[in-house]
């Protein structure tokens, strides 16, 4: 497995990739990922078996609170997972974290995901206590917007 940052040539395959995530990951658009991949590719690797993208991460550092970088999407083939593609990229952008100071992965997911629940507390991220526990998760109500009650994680860097 290589772990590498997302570059232009790879959106094709990023997009396949990501299309298998629904309901839960949404597909963006090819601009979209074309500026993922020019301007925030250090927090946005993927990993490739066989020559194929596999695994993916969307992460950005916040402009507005430097020392946090938020996940947008995070996304392992079905026929790769267990394999420990996820756990690599997150150490990833973790490692790239710690190199610019910052203090803080986090991310969110809707509460019905069970399984990303699973993952995200094997991986070390929290459950950030919410206003409310949905489908036995901690939700934070209107999190990313009106009605879109979302399970917000969150793990420290280590600088």
């Amino acid at each position: 497995m290589i772990i590498t940052p997302l570059t232009v040539d790879r959106i094709p395959d990023l997009e396949k990739l990501l299309a298998l995530g629904e309901p839960y990951i949404r597909l963006r658009g090819p601009s979209d990922y074309w500026l993922y991949a020019t301007l925030f590719a250090n927090t946005c690797p993927v990993a490739i078996v066989d020559g194929q993208v596999v695994g993916s991460v969307i992460a950005f550092r916040s402009q507005i609170d430097p020392s946090e970088i938020y996940l947008q999407d995070v996304m392992t083939h079905p026929s790769h997972r267990r394999a420990g593609i996820t756990r690599a990229l997150i150490e990833d952008v973790h490692r790239q974290g710690s190199l610019w100071g910052c203090q803080r992965l986090f991310l969110t997911s809707e509460p019905d995901n069970q399984a990303a629940h699973r993952a995200w507390l094997a991986l070390g991220f929290t459950n950030v206590p919410g206003d409310a526990v949905e489908h036995g998760v901690s939700v934070i109500h209107d999190y990313k917007g009106p009605g879109k009650h979302r399970a917000v994680y969150e793990r420290g860097i280590e600088t």
